[in-house]
C-alpha cells in the first residue's frame, strides 16, 4: 500500500505537467490496494469486535470484575507478544497473518480462564473452611491442579497446526503465515497463564474474596446441568447409539461434499480476457474495445473499464492483438450484489458475436497463471504430437465441458487459423541474378521487423538505434513484394522477383510442456464448487471422448492444486496425530481415558459437517469444502481437544488426590466443576471467531471466514456431546485410581 501510496503522490505532482501537454490522467483504473485496504479493515474490525464479545462473556460468567479483568489481560498480552516475534522473524502485520490472530483471539484467555477460574473457586472453598491455608499456598496449589491440562492441550493445539505450517506451494503461502500467527499467539498465551495469571491472582486477592458464594449464573447453570446429567446417565446405551448414528452420518457425508482451491475474492475488480480470431488486427481490437467498453459502462453498478491491446515482443504473454483484456472497477456494493455482477457482464459480453471471454478476479486470475500459466480454475491440457488430432480432440473437449452444469467461458486456447504471409524464394532465380539467400533474409527482417545498427548516449542512458521501413510501407501483405532489393554486382529488382509472396494460415502459437505438444481447453465452473465440476467432467470424458494412441488429457488448474493440498495436510495431520497420541499418553496412564479425550474428534467433525452443509445450502446451493474449511477441521481437533483433557483429567484428579470413588456422584462432581470452565472457553473462542464466520465471503475475509464457520459449528456439538456425553462414556469405559500395570482390556 506504501508503494501505491507514494505513486500517487507522485502522479498528483505531475498532474498539472500532464495537463499542459493535453494528457488526461485517470488514477484509479485498476488499485489493488483499495481491496488491500478493505480487507484490512473487515479483519481488523472482526479482531475488535470478537474481543468485545470475549470481554462480555467473562464478566457475565465470572462474575467478578477481578477475575474477568485477570483474564482478559491475555489478550493483549499474548497478541503483542505474538506480533513482537513475527516482527523479529520478518513477518509483515497482513490479512492473512491477522486473520491468524482474529481465529486466535478467543483462545488466548482460555487458559487464563482455566487457571483464574480454579484459583478463585479454591480461594471460596479455603474461606469456608474452619482452618485456612495460606493465600500463596492455595494459588500454587490450584495453578499447579490445572497446570498439566493446560500445558498439554496448548501444545496439542499447537501441534495440530503444524501440519498447516509446513503446507508447501500456493497453498502454504496463503496458510503457512496464519499457522504461524496462530501458534506464537496460542503459546505466548500459556506462557501468560503460567506465569502472570496467578501472581495478578495473587495481588488482587490478598484479602481474600468478597463472598465465598458462586455467582448466581453459575449456580443455576451447575443446578440445571446435574439434573440433566443424572437423566442422561439412566440410558448410556441409548445415548451412546444415537451419538455414534449421528458420527457416522457425518463422516458418510463428507466424501460428498465437493471442493475448491480457494474461494472467491470480494475485490470489487474484474479481469475480463476477450479474444477473437487469430489474425484480427489492431485497429479492428481497439473498434471493437470501444463497443464493449461503452456497454460496460452503461452498466450503473460499473465505475470504469481500461483495455489492454497486444504485448511487447519480448514480454511474458506471447499474446497476439487479437486477445485483449479489460479491467473493470466496481462501484461499491454489497456481496450479494457483487456476487451477480459475473453474470451481469458475460450478459453483456455475448451481446458480441465472434469473440471469446473469460470473466475472473484480479487474483483469480494471477492465481490461475501461477499454477497452470492460464487464468481459469479449470484446465484440460490434450497432449500429442500430431496438431491436428490435437485440435480437434480440443474441440471435443470444449463440448463437452459446455454440456457440464455450471460451466462458464469455455475456450480453446490455441486455435489454428491465423492468417500468415509466407515467402518462399526461388533458388534458381537467386543463383542466375547473383543474390545470396541470406542477405535477401537479412533484408526482409531489416525492412519489417527492424534491426538494431548503432546506439546512442545520453547521459547514463544507452539507446538502441534500429532501422525498419515506414511503417505506411508495412501496412498490406502487397508491400512487401515492392521491396527492393540489390544483389552483389548492382543489380536492383523487387522482392516479388525472387520469390513466391501468397497468403496461408497457421498458428500464433504453439504451446509444449515437457517436450510435448499440447492444446489447452479451460473454463470457469459457476454455481458449484470447482471440485464438483471436475470430478462430474472427469466422468463424462472418460465416458464419452476416445483418445488416439499417444494423445491423452490431464486435468489441471485449481482443483488439481487443492487435491495436492489435501493430500499434503491428510499426511502431514497423520505425522501430528503421532505426536498428539504420544504426548497424551504423557498425560494418562490409561489408554481407556486417552481413548476418551479422542472422543472428541468425531463430536467435533459432526457440527464442522453441519456447519459446511448448511452455508452450502445458503451459499450456492452446493456443499464444498475449500482448503480453509479443511483448514477449519484440523484447527477444531485441536480446540476441543482442550475440553476433553480438561474434563478426564479432572475426574483423575478426585479420585487420585481427593481420594473419591469413582462412580456417578464423583463423575456428576467433577463434571459439574468443570461445566463453567468448559462453556467460557468454548462460548469465547466461539464469540471470537463469530465476526469472521458472519463477515465470511466479504473482503479480507474469504480465507478465514470458512475456517471460522467450521471452527464455529464443531464448537457448539463438541461442547455439547463433551458435557453429556463424555461423562457418560467416562462412567462406562473410564478407569480412574487404577495403575496403568494392574492389566486393561480396551
Amino acid at each position: 500500500m506504501q508503494v501505491t501510496e507514494h505513486l500517487e503522490a507522485a502522479l498528483k505532482e505531475m498532474k498539472p505537467v500532464l495537463e499542459r501537454n493535453g494528457i488526461k490522467l485517470y488514477p484509479r483504473l485498476h488499485r489493488p490496494a483499495t481491496f488491500i485496504e478493505a480487507s484490512l479493515k473487515n479483519i481488523k474490525s472482526s479482531l475488535y469486535l470478537g474481543g468485545v464479545l470475549v470481554a462480555v462473556v467473562l464478566f457475565l460468567f465470572l462474575g467478578h470484575f477481578r477475575t474477568a479483568f485477570i483474564s482478559l489481560t491475555a489478550i493483549p498480552l499474548s497478541l503483542l507478544t505474538a506480533i513482537i516475534l513475527m516482527e523479529r522473524f520478518g513477518i509483515t502485520l497482513n490479512t492473512i497473518t491477522l486473520g491468524g490472530l482474529a481465529i486466535a483471539i478467543g483462545e488466548v484467555v482460555d487458559d487464563a480462564i482455566i487457571d483464574v477460574e480454579n484459583i478463585f473457586r479454591r480461594l471460596r472453598e479455603n474461606q469456608l473452611l474452619a482452618q485456612r491455608r495460606s493465600l500463596f499456598q492455595v494459588i500454587f496449589d490450584a495453578s499447579l491442579e490445572v497446570r498439566t491440562a493446560v500445558v498439554y492441550a496448548t501444545f496439542i493445539v499447537a501441534l495440530v497446526f503444524l501440519p498447516v505450517l509446513t503446507l508447501s506451494g500456493l497453498q502454504g503461502k496463503f496458510f503457512a503465515p496464519l499457522a504461524l500467527a496462530y501458534i506464537l499467539a496460542i503459546m505466548a498465551s500459556l506462557a501468560v497463564a503460567l506465569t502472570l495469571t496467578p501472581a495478578l491472582s495473587y495481588l488482587f486477592f490478598a484479602r481474600g474474596v468478597r463472598s465465598p458464594k458462586e455467582p448466581r449464573l453459575q449456580t443455576w447453570l451447575k443446578a440445571a446441568y446435574t439434573r440433566v446429567l443424572r437423566m442422561v446417565a439412566r440410558w448410556p446405551e441409548a445415548l451412546i447409539a444415537i451419538v455414534v448414528v449421528i458420527c457416522v452420518l457425518a463422516i458418510t457425508r463428507l466424501p460428498f461434499f465437493g471442493g475448491e482451491f480457494l474461494p472467491e475474492f470480494r475485490e470489487g475488480h474484474f479481469v475480463l480476457q476477450v479474444s477473437t480470431l487469430p489474425g484480427t488486427s489492431l485497429p479492428e481490437m481497439m473498434r471493437l474495445g470501444r463497443q464493449i467498453s461503452g456497454a460496460l459502462t452503461n452498466n450503473e453498478h460499473i465505475a470504469t473499464v481500461e483495455q489492454q491491446i497486444g504485448r511487447a515482443e519480448q514480454g511474458e504473454d506471447p499474446w497476439g492483438p487479437h486477445r485483449s483484456e479489460f479491467h473493470v472497477e466496481l462501484k461499491p456494493l454489497k456481496g450479494e450484489e457483487e456476487e451477480g455482477m459475473a453474470e451481469e457482464i458475460r450478459k453483456i459480453l455475448q451481446s458480441f458475436p465472434g469473440i471469446q471471454f473469460e470473466v475472473l478476479t484480479f487474483l483469480g486470475d494471477r492465481i490461475g497463471e501461477t499454477l497452470t500459466g492460464e487464468t481459469a480454475p479449470v484446465v484440460v491440457n490434450v497432449f500429442g504430437d500430431n496438431l491436428e488430432v490435437l485440435d480437434k480432440k480440443a474441440e471435443e473437449v470444449a463440448h463437452l465441458l459446455e454440456s457440464v452444469e455450471g460451466a462458464r467461458d469455455v475456450q480453446v486456447k490455441n486455435p489454428p487459423g491465423s492468417p500468415r504471409l509466407a515467402i518462399k524464394l526461388r533458388m534458381e532465380k537467386l543463383t542466375q541474378l547473383g543474390f545470396h539467400p541470406v542477405e535477401v533474409l537479412d533484408a526482409i527482417q531489416t525492412a519489417f521487423q527492424g534491426t538494431v545498427v548503432a546506439q546512442t548516449f545520453q547521459a547514463n542512458r544507452v539507446s538502441d538505434v534500429a532501422v525498419i521501413l515506414d511503417e505506411s510501407l508495412r501496412k498490406t501483405p502487397e508491400a512487401v513484394g515492392t521491396l527492393l532489393l540489390k544483389s552483389g554486382q548492382g543489380l536492383h529488382l523487387p522482392l516479388r522477383e525472387l520469390a513466391d509472396i501468397y497468403l496461408t494460415s497457421g498458428r500464433h502459437s504453439i504451446a509444449h510442456d515437457g517436450a510435448r505438444r499440447r492444446q489447452t481447453v479451460t473454463c470457469t465452473p459457476e454455481g458449484r464448487p470447482v471440485g464438483a465440476f471436475v470430478a462430474d467432467a472427469k466422468a463424462r470424458l472418460a465416458e464419452k471422448i476416445n483418445f488416439p494412441a499417444g494423445v491423452y488429457a490431464e486435468f489441471g488448474g485449481a482443483a488439481e492444486a487443492e487435491r495436492e493440498a489435501r493430500q499434503q495436510l491428510l499426511l502431514h495431520s497423520s505425522v501430528a496425530a503421532v505426536g498428539i497420541l504420544l504426548l497424551l499418553s504423557m498425560v494418562f496412564g490409561s489408554w481407556r481415558n486417552l481413548l476418551l479425550v479422542l472422543a472428541n474428534v468425531p463430536f467435533a467433525l459432526v457440527g464442522g459437517v453441519l456447519a459446511v452443509y448448511i452455508t452450502g445450502l445458503f451459499e450456492h446451493g452446493e456443499a464444498g469444502l475449500s482448503i480453509g474449511s479443511l483448514v477449519g477441521f484440523v484447527t477444531l481437533f485441536g480446540i476441543t481437544t482442550r475440553n476433553s483433557i480438561m474434563m478426564i483429567s479432572h475426574f483423575e484428579h478426585l479420585i487420585e488426590k481427593e481420594g473419591l470413588t469413582w462412580g456417578l456422584e464423583a463423575a456428576i462432581r467433577g463434571a459439574s466443576e468443570r461445566l463453567v470452565p468448559i462453556l467460557m472457553t468454548a462460548l469465547v473462542t466461539a464469540l471470537g471467531l463469530l465476526p469472521l464466520a458472519m463477515g465470511s465471503g466479504s473482503a479480507g475475509r474469504e480465507i478465514e471466514g470458512p475456517m471460522a464457520v467450521v471452527i464455529l459449528g464443531g464448537l457448539i456439538t463438541s461442547t455439547i456431546l463433551n458435557l453429556l456425553v463424555l461423562p457418560t462414556l467416562a462412567l462406562r469405559f473410564g478407569r480412574f485410581g487404577v495403575p496403568a500395570s494392574a492389566g486393561e482390556t480396551i
